[in-house]
């Protein structure tokens, strides 16, 4: 493709969800024309998601894909211009910046706002997959509340699970943390079964209604339309049993959609790109990040709504700056 033919714009979103398009209102409305790049899932995790009644402004509650679809057309009325594209190549160090399209084509841009979301990170049971939202989770304050005064199974050994255990403790009948770990490591003599800080994990132990299955790791989800109970198995004596509960909470992670930014931007260990202060600005010039891309405390739509709004108006004030609006 030559030169002259590359499509420049002042903004480009990439990432679609309650981020990218809550950006896209704001750039669209402060006379931007962003062009939006949804991705492989238009509207991001939330589309997979049944339920969402934690969300302002929808009294009775909404299914993730209409809310998500409220989104587009709300960004898409004010004139954004929205593609539906996956960018899988990125050049930060030209300026103006380059990105790629799957398809190959390729644009520059003044500035770019980045709304690429993170992905819960499962286990990989069959059983997991067939019943996810009809009470396998990966968000327990999403979810939990669907599940009060009943008992529930969260796996994971790290802050996430002790976290989400804890949660789901002051809502719950009984909670079951499974961590695949043992209770010690009687060699060193320290414990050593959960990943979490020593606070969270004192937190999880103290708690009445919660009980730690060490060395323990689910098998299998089982149920009729949803989830009555889970098997497991101890990975020391290598017996099977049962627990009965209502929902099973994955807590063993996300993974940030960020890989194409590596490289360029500062990531933490996670991969989760880093902003300065409570600011969405990057450490590349007229780049800002939004989202869950971002933000690995608090991922929920409305903070990420918050942060897409926050990265379209920095990104206008630096277009300002530069004299480039």
């Amino acid at each position: 493709m030559s030169e002259q033919n590359i499509e420049h714009h002042k903004v480009l979103i990439i990432g679609s969800g309650p981020a990218g398009y809550t950006a896209a209102v704001y750039a669209a409305r402060a006379g931007l024309s962003p062009v939006l790049f949804t991705g492989m899932n238009p509207g991001g995790q939330l589309i997979f998601t049944t339920d969402v009644e934690n969300y302002p402004g929808y009294e009775n509650g909404v299914q993730g894909p209409d809310m998500m679809e409220d989104f587009r057309r709300q960004a898409a009325r004010f004139g954004t211009d929205i593609r539906y594209a996956l960018i899988n190549k990125v050049d930060f160090d030209s300026v103006p910046r380059r990105v790629w399209a799957d398809d190959g084509t390729e644009y520059t841009a003044d500035s770019i706002i980045i709304s690429t979301g993170a992905d819960a990170k499962w286990l990989g049971l069959p059983s997991e997959e067939r019943f996810k939202n009809r009470g396998v989770s990966a968000c327990a304050v999403c979810d939990g509340f669907f599940f009060k005064d009943e008992e529930v199974v969260v796996v994971g050994g790290g802050d996430t699970a002790a976290e989400e255990a804890t949660y789901l403790a002051s809502i719950c009948k009984h909670v079951h943390l499974l961590v695949r770990r043992p209770d010690e490591d009687k060699e060193r003599n320290i414990p050593s079964g959960m990943r979490a800080s020593q606070i969270m994990r004192d937190r999880v132990l103290n708690t009445e209604n919660i009980t730690v299955h060490w060395s323990t790791e689910a098998r299998e989800i089982l149920g009729d339309e949803k989830v009555n109970a889970i098997r497991v198995q101890n990975n020391v004596t290598q017996e099977e049993s049962t627990i009965e509960c209502k929902a099973f909470f994955v807590a063993i992670g996300h993974k940030p959609n960020t890989d194409i930014f590596q490289g360029y931007l500062d990531m933490n260990e996670a991969g989760y790109i880093l902003t300065e202060g409570k600011s969405t600005t990057t450490n590349v010039d007229g780049v800002f990040a939004s989202g869950d891309a971002q933000d690995f405390v608090y991922r929920q739509a409305v903070t990420a709504a918050g942060t897409g709004c926050m990265a379209a108006l920095d990104a206008e004030r630096w277009l300002k700056e530069k004299g480039l609006h």
